[in-house]
């Protein structure tokens, strides 16, 4: 989602214009980041905290060359999701799983309905490839 999207949700949502809600949106990314940069810590109750920290200088490696390169020592900015952005997160992850449960047996149940009886996948039969077409490009399986 972008910051354009964001904007049109609230302002639809708000009755507010587009211009006005991305106002107020600016403004309050603005806010954040210069919390960011006076205090390095911002903590939004129900959604997360944003912190700046430190990461120290390290040696690495160039993965074009395998040449062994210093990185020096910089700040960056982590952030750690409240306690409700993680419960539905994990809803999410719980939903994406029991989605693919009941793929994958739908699946099989297809792939075993298919196969006529007494015949083993592997067996020697060679059979003809099934095309699958889409909109104007056809793939052989």
């Amino acid at each position: 989602m972008t910051k354009k999207e964001i904007v049109k949700s609230i302002s639809e949502e708000l009755g507010l214009t587009q211009l006005k809600t991305k106002e107020i949106v600016q403004k309050t990314f603005d806010a954040i980041i210069e919390a960011l940069v006076t205090n390095r810590r911002i903590e939004l109750r129900n959604f997360g905290v944003f912190e700046v920290k430190k990461r120290a200088a390290r040696k690495a490696r160039n993965p074009r060359t395998g040449e062994r390169v210093d990185v020096a020592e910089k700040y960056v900015v982590t952030f750690k999701p409240g306690k409700e952005m993680e419960e539905r997160v994990r809803e999410l992850e719980k939903a994406a799983a029991a989605q693919a449960a009941v793929g994958q047996s739908d699946e099989s149940s297809a792939v075993a309905a298919s196969e006529p009886l007494g015949s083993s996948v592997g067996a020697g039969a060679e059979s003809p490839p099934q095309t699958f077409s889409g909109q104007s490009t056809a793939y052989n399986v």
